[in-house]
């Protein structure tokens, strides 16, 4: 590498002048003016809001002003967007350093990327020396699915009557197994418990998936950090890609997994060089295999152990909320101690408010989003933030029928989502069953019946007097004979009103159950949904009533993300806390703070488990920088009851806010406030006027 004249010592202190204290101690650990040989393991423990993206992007410049040559820098981040972002910043602070002509600002970081960018990469190089073909192909989480598909069907899992675990279930479990390195019966057991008696023939199956993809050489996401984390355990080769790079820099350590951390202590056996970023506080991901073990065991990885440099000065919120928040995460069983601090004063404390039941929840949030706009706070200043995609349906529906814009992170609007839609579509078929789309999508919905079953079907129960008897002699498919009757009932069922409303909808939530296992892997979240769908309808006087208001607002978005209004310049924040996370707001709103929801009562079975959802109030709580509202409705829908029991019953106070704490909060009740619909008037015996016939032919006439 040719030489590069170091920058002057003004220079050297320029980029440092902004940074407080201990953001100065973690940039400049190890590295003296021209010297950088020193660097041993470093662990920055960033809290909220204390510019972890600065300090990591200020280091990674303060070592290249110092003399390390960019292109042998290896930066990991979790998404392509934040490693856009932390080299945009790096490039920027050494311009500003050192001029934008200078021979080092001009030199760019050629290794900065996600894991598994960064993996394929490496992988690409290696490839002939690691038995893959030179060419191997890259399959995305649909191509991955597909062809689990295939395997799962050449090994004869797919006949409908198995109920085998469908493509997603099955690449799912595949993925959560590799990442995790946990093992399969493990797997099963603590997160698909439904799918655990067809262990078995999983190992079947992943077997044969394993050698289809080396048949055809490919290799999926899983497989870019599988492959990876196998070739560090190669000595020979481990060397040669660790001597790539002098230094190696993480972002959001702890969301890695067991298969990353084994990687980059295979980069790094003695941690000479690197540095890795995060906060226990805030590791949410166990979902995904991310462990929080990987960042409070990454000093004892080394010895001597890594330099641990605590980033406490936070950025964003105000005194009170940082109280609040503080006190929430002191009592966590295990973390690395710290406690946050801010220069922000205020004598608005956090408010914890009371509300009578999920519908008074509601009424308080937009009363109190509409008082914030009104007081000058822009709605996209403003957050709604709930632990499960679900909560947010009644809120949802009440910001459409008062014309508040919002967008939603985290998941489909709520109806939007597939499911949500297919129950809807049951109660519309029954309602008019000449509707050819619903008609089509409920059939569709029955194992064994594709679009020319579906159109048979149809055609039968559109053109009877009574219209669904004609399917009790329709001739189903094989695979749907058992599930023909039942199905056949509910529609008569429906159509004669024989159930009674919101019963009506109840029958059809509890026909769909089944359905979603079949259809959809997540089927267990998606019943959350469906329960909190039965709870707004239960609102509504009538079935028309209810499917009327509820198609004033057409399902427009088609992605995970629902997308802003086109036609708003402001909206309202919708998103999971999962979602929320290195986001802020002025003012945030947190649904459900109750035991039940916060912890989820799906995840209260181990003591890591709630840990983790402790650490999920945490990161909602931290996202509010002026303002944060907890809501604890006193009556909470508890969607895990038996059927036809009591669905409401008293919830208490999350667990993960003792009255130790209370001194820390503001209380606050709100009563819940109901309006009464107005009456409609009977029309009497009016002369009938034919609307229908005077404009069949409108546009004929108008040609």
């Amino acid at each position: 590498m040719a030489a590069t004249a170091l920058p002057s010592i003004s220079a050297y202190e320029r980029h440092l002048a902004t940074l407080n204290a201990e953001q100065r101690r973690a940039v400049e650990h190890g590295v003296s003016p021209g010297d950088t040989t020193r660097c041993g393991p470093l662990l920055i423990i960033a809290g909220a809001g204390s510019g972890k993206t600065t300090t990591l992007a200020s280091r990674v410049a303060h070592l290249i002003v110092n003399g390390a040559a960019p292109e042998r820098i290896l930066l990991l981040t979790f998404s392509r967007r934040a490693a856009s972002e932390m080299t945009r910043r790096v490039e920027g602070i050494m311009r500003s350093a050192l001029g934008d002509n200078h021979p080092l600002a001009r030199r760019a970081i050629s290794w900065s990327g996600t894991f598994h960018a960064v993996g394929a990469r490496l992988l690409r190089s290696y490839a002939p020396r690691l038995g893959l073909p030179a060419g191997f192909t890259i399959h995305d989480r649909e191509d991955a699915s597909d062809l689990i598909n295939l395997v799962r069907h050449d090994l004869g899992l797919s006949e409908k009557q198995t109920r085998f675990p469908l493509k997603g279930t099955c690449l799912s479990i595949y993925s959560h197994a590799v990442n995790s390195g946990a093992p399969l019966a493990e797997v099963l057991q603590r997160h698909f418990p439904w799918c655990g008696e067809h262990e078995p023939r999983l190992r079947e199956l992943f077997d044969a998936y394993v050698a289809e993809k080396q048949r055809q050489g490919v290799l999926d996401y899983d497989d870019l950090l599988l492959y990876w984390a196998e070739t560090m355990r190669a000595p020979e080769i481990a060397g040669e890609i660790g001597a790539m790079f002098d230094y190696v820099l993480v972002d959001e350590y702890q969301d890695t997994n067991p298969l990353q951390a084994g990687i980059l202590l295979g980069l790094k056996p003695e941690g000479r060089g690197l540095s890795v970023v995060g906060d226990d506080a805030q590791s949410i991901y166990a979902f995904r295999a991310a462990t929080v073990r990987n960042i409070l065991d990454f000093p004892t990885h080394f010895t001597p152990a890594a330099d641990i440099v605590c980033l406490e000065q936070n950025y964003r919120s105000t005194l009170p909320i940082l109280a609040a928040s503080n006190g929430v995460i002191e009592l966590a069983a295990e973390r690395f101690t710290k406690n946050l601090v801010t220069d922000r004063q205020s004598q608005q404390r956090p408010r914890l408010v009371t509300v009578s039941d999920d519908i008074a929840q509601v009424g308080y949030v937009v009363e109190r989003i509409l008082a914030e706009r009104e007081a000058g706070v822009p709605l996209k200043s403003q957050a709604v933030l709930f632990r499960t995609a679900h909560h947010s349906g009644m809120l949802e529906i009440e910001l459409v029928r008062r014309n508040i814009p919002f967008v939603k992170f985290g998941g489909l609007k709520f109806l939007e989502a597939a499911h949500v839609k297919d129950l809807l579509a049951v109660l519309r078929w029954a309602s008019n069953p000449r509707d050819r789309v619903v008609g089509f999508r409920v059939l569709q919905m029955l194992p064994g019946v594709g679009p020319a079953t579906a159109a048979k079907a149809f055609d039968r129960v559109a053109g009877g007097r009574v219209p669904f008897a004609p399917l009790t002699i329709f001739p189903a498919p094989a695979a749907a004979r058992e599930a023909w009757a039942p199905f056949v009932a509910l529609m008569e069922r429906l159509e004669t009103g024989a159930s009674g409303w919101p019963a009506e909808i109840e029958a059809v939530r509890e026909w769909l159950e089944p359905v979603l296992a079949q259809r959809y892997p997540d089927a267990s979240v998606r019943t959350g949904d469906l329960d909190q769908l039965v709870r707004i309808a239960g609102q509504f006087a009538t079935r028309e009533r209810f499917l009327t208001e509820i198609s004033l607002d057409p399902p427009d978005a088609t992605s995970d993300e629902a997308g802003a209004p086109l036609l708003d310049e402001d909206y309202l924040i919708l998103s999971t806390i999962h979602s929320a996370k290195g986001q802020e707001w002025t003012s945030v709103y947190v649904l459900n703070v109750v035991d039940g929801c916060i912890p989820s009562d799906m995840s209260t079975g181990r003591a890591e488990e709630i840990e983790e959802e402790r650490r999920l109030l945490y990161v909602a709580m931290t996202r509010a920088k002026d303002a944060l509202h907890l809501i604890m409705p006193q009556r909470f829908y508890v969607q895990q009851q038996a059927r036809g029991g009591d669905r409401h019953l008293f919830a208490s106070r999350t667990r993960f806010i003792p009255s130790a704490l209370l001194d820390r909060f503001e209380p606050a009740t709100w009563p819940m406030r109901r309006a009464a619909a107005p009456a409609v008037r009977p029309v009497g015996d009016a002369p009938a006027v034919d609307i229908k016939s005077r404009l069949s032919g409108m546009w004929k006439a108008r040609a």
